[in-house]
């Protein structure tokens, strides 16, 4: 399902979509196109992409071709999701230690939208982080690695 959402190939776009998207949330898949999870991930977005229309904008990005960003928000796991509002970047309190990004595949498509809805609302108020609508069971679980310590 990777080919119905719009990619972005370069730091150029990535930062062109990041400064142009206002008064909606940025949806910013990072992953590879041929990864299973990604595509997994990449079905769900794409099915929830014309229901959150008036809220969200969701692009997918290649680690492999924007390293800048993927060294930036420490993507060491694919599929990684990070969002952003009006040019900020959004954190959520999903229960883990890393607030900066969501981390695997959502079980289901109404947890993706319970979570763009929750930060629209919250980014609509001002808040730079919001806490995740997501049961805890549905999140999944890793270990966060410190390179270079």
């Amino acid at each position: 399902m990777s080919f119905l959402l719009p990619k972005l190939s370069c730091k150029r776009e990535v930062d062109q979509a990041i400064k142009s998207v206002a008064e909606k949330v940025l949806v910013l898949r990072f992953g590879r196109d041929n990864d299973a999870v990604c595509l997994q991930l990449d079905d769900i977005l794409a099915k929830t992409a014309h229901d959150l229309s008036k809220m969200a904008v969701i692009y997918l990005v290649d680690v492999n071709n924007v390293p800048v960003y993927t060294q930036y928000f420490d993507i060491s796991y694919i599929p990684s999701t990070v969002f952003f509002f009006n040019g900020q970047h959004m954190k959520v309190d999903y229960g883990s230690p890393d607030h900066t990004k969501f981390v695997g595949s959502f079980k289901t498509k109404q947890d993706f939208i319970d979570l763009i809805e929750v930060i629209y609302r919250g980014a609509m108020r001002g808040k730079l982080i919001v806490r995740s609508p997501i049961d805890p069971n549905n999140i999944p679980k890793y270990d966060l690695l410190y390179q270079g310590i």
